[in-house]
């Protein structure tokens, strides 16, 4: 029994520790999947396929670009600390 109550505080460390790229993760999901809520939306509330087209394609481009921004700055981070551990090991 205390095993699996150790085993679940150890479980509930690692979600804390982790809980700002799970929010980053769903704000990514929200930000893919925008294009496809903004197109059903726009059907629902009755306007014609181009005016659909049009704003699904220019939210989904801007939401795009977000996620690349926000990937390319969670993928730099790493490569900046081995360049700076590389820099020391050279000295």
């Amino acid at each position: 029994m205390t095993s699996l109550i150790s085993w679940i505080k150890k479980e509930l460390g690692y979600l804390k520790e982790s809980f700002m790229e799970i929010v980053k993760g769903f704000f990514i999901f929200i930000l893919a999947s925008s294009g496809l809520g903004s197109a059903l939306s726009l059907r629902y509330l009755g306007y014609n396929g181009t005016v659909i087209i049009f704003a699904s394609i220019i939210i989904e481009v801007v939401s795009l670009l977000v996620c690349y921004f926000l990937f390319k700055g969670y993928l730099k981070q790493p490569e900046e600390k081995e360049s700076s551990k590389q820099i020391i090991n050279k000295s």
